[in-house]
């Protein structure tokens, strides 16, 4: 399983552009629409919301991708 993070948390991740972080801003417990494409989600593997610090650009991924920044 997972690590489990909060609204509120400073995480970061890998993307194309290379380590970004930014701050929780959703937890997402079951299947939901984000950009047109449906994320799978449960309880037992949230996805999680993050507004990156830099670009205010939204992210969703899911705690596997994540670290404590």
């Amino acid at each position: 399983m997972a690590r489990r993070f909060k609204v509120g948390d400073h995480v970061r991740w890998n993307s194309e552009a290379g380590r970004v972080s930014g701050t929780i801003i959703a937890v997402h417990a079951s299947d939901f629409d984000y950009k047109g494409h449906t994320h799978r989600a449960t309880a037992d593997d949230p996805q999680y919301e993050i507004k990156s610090d830099k670009t205010d650009h939204i992210a969703a991924h899911k705690g596997s991708a994540l670290d404590l920044a």
